[in-house]
């Protein structure tokens, strides 16, 4: 019954001109309502690192993976939201002030969870619509391609400390010498599969998701999960451990190794929000 009814409201949204299609995005300019690009993620299967710190007993491991795909589409901002965008919420009340200017064309930098999460809720009483931040699960989807598996712990002994240790810290500074620091303009870093700009590029997204620690203890065969929500996941060019509070991520880093170089925001748009539009627009 639903797949039907969507189905049949597929040629309304091209003639409406709605800001997105399945696995692509039309132009900005097409939507009155001046929303952002989205992308429609339909399909997307990866595998996929599950996230968080793995200990067998006091030993570190790496954490289990899995062949993931995606169950329910979404939407998603094309690109990031801009440092203009940003400073519109800051006028509204809606978001603390940058630490420094910024150009109102480039994706916004130097922002906190607490701050993504104040656009995220800003931007949903703006639009009438219900936006948030990916899970890190959703962003690895959408990400597809440009999704980096962040395991290192394969290439030293993990029963030796200090060579483990020692062999993170190389391979981290290897995977980090890279990365140029300078935040670049919207679609410097190209797009990937789904038409998704910038994905994996040098500006970090904050996800809505926690850290999380398993422990398994061998001697009682029990296991367990300790989540952290002052901890949060960011991903780019790979996933990041965050203290929320942080904007400076040289700073708020905790995970072992090269930090993110900067710190930014892109949304999700939640399905209810974009049906209930366009039956607006329709006079349904």
């Amino acid at each position: 019954m639903f797949a039907r009814g969507k189905t049949t409201l597929l040629p309304l949204v091209a003639v409406l001109s709605l800001p997105f299609v399945a696995g692509a995005a039309l132009p900005e300019a097409a939507d009155p309502a001046g929303l952002p690009e989205l992308v429609r993620i339909e399909e997307s299967t990866i595998t996929y690192r599950l996230p968080g710190e793995y200990l067998v007993g006091r030993t570190a491991t790496n954490a289990p993976l899995e062949k993931i795909s995606l169950t329910r589409p979404f939407e998603i901002m094309r690109r990031q939201v801009t440092a203009g965008e940003y400073g519109r919420c800051v006028e509204a009340g809606g978001c603390l002030a940058l630490d420094a200017p910024q150009d109102v064309d480039m994706p916004v930098v130097g922002v906190n969870w607490y701050d993504a999460a104040a656009y995220a809720a800003w931007f949903s009483r703006e639009t009438g619509e219900t936006w948030r931040l990916p899970t890190d699960r959703e962003w690895s989807l959408a990400a597809g391609s440009r999704y980096r598996d962040d395991a290192l712990t394969d290439i030293a002994d993990a029963q030796d400390p200090s060579r483990r240790w020692i062999a993170l810290y190389e391979a981290e500074t290897a995977r980090g010498a890279a990365v140029d620091p300078t935040p670049r303009p919207v679609g410097h870093f190209g797009s990937n599969e789904h038409g998704l700009l910038d994905m994996g590029g040098n500006v970090w997204e904050w996800t809505d998701s926690c850290y999380l620690r398993h422990r398994f203890d061998p001697v009682m065969d029990a296991e367990s999960v300790v989540e952290n929500c002052g901890i949060r996941i960011a991903q780019g060019s790979h996933r990041a451990y965050m203290t929320t509070f942080f904007r400076d991520p040289k700073a708020g880093a905790c995970s072992v190794g090269i930090p993110p170089a900067n710190l930014g925001i892109r949304l999700v748009r939640d399905e209810p929000g974009a049906l209930q539009r366009l039956k607006t627009w329709i006079g349904l």
